[in-house]
C-alpha cells in the first residue's frame, strides 16, 4: 500500500510542475477547435459575414430567443461571426480574455435556448473557458509576447 501511495505521490509532484502556461494552451487551442468546427458549418466557403440557408433557418426556426431584443436574422450573422473571430483570437492567444469572455457568452446562450440536455458539455465548455478568463493566455501567445512590460523586466 505505501509503494501505491509513494507512487501517487510522485505523480502528484510531477503534475504539480507542469506550467500553467501548458494548460492554457491545451484549453485555448481545444476551446478554439470547437468553436471553429462550428462556425465552419454555419457558411458556405469563407465569407464569414453570410451565414448559409441552414444556418438562418436554424435560427429562424429552432433557435428562436424571445428574451433577445434582436432579431433572429441578427443572431445568426452574430452566432456566425462571433464564433470564427473568437476561435481565432483563442487560438492566436490574440485578445484571449475578449474571446473566452464572448465564447462564453455564447455557451449561456447556446444552453439556455436549445440544448438543455446538452449542460454537461456545456459546463464543461464554461468551466475551459473561465480558466482561461481567469488565468489569461499564458506564454505561448500573442498577448504575452505584445503586452508591455516595466523596463528591466524578463520577456
Amino acid at each position: 500500500m505505501n509503494k501505491i501511495l509513494d507512487l501517487y505521490q510522485r505523480g502528484v509532484q510531477l503534475a504539480q510542475r507542469l506550467p500553467d502556461s501548458l494548460l492554457s494552451l491545451g484549453l485555448r487551442l481545444s476551446m478554439a477547435g470547437i468553436f471553429w468546427q462550428s462556425a465552419r458549418t454555419k457558411v458556405d466557403g469563407w465569407n464569414i459575414f453570410q451565414p448559409n440557408e441552414n444556418t438562418l433557418y436554424l435560427f429562424e426556426d429552432l433557435y428562436h430567443t424571445d428574451w433577445l431584443p434582436t432579431s433572429d436574422v441578427f443572431e445568426a450573422h452574430a452566432a456566425t461571426l462571433g464564433e470564427h473571430v473568437f476561435a481565432v483570437m483563442l487560438f492566436l492567444g490574440l485578445g484571449t480574455r475578449l474571446g473566452a469572455l464572448g465564447l462564453l457568452g455564447m455557451t449561456v446562450v447556446i444552453q439556455s435556448v436549445n440544448a438543455l440536455s446538452a449542460w454537461p458539455t456545456h459546463l464543461l465548455w464554461a468551466s475551459a473557458l473561465l480558466v482561461i478568463l481567469v488565468r489569461g493566455p499564458g506564454l505561448f501567445s500573442l498577448d504575452h509576447w505584445l503586452a508591455p512590460r516595466p523596463l528591466g523586466a524578463p520577456g
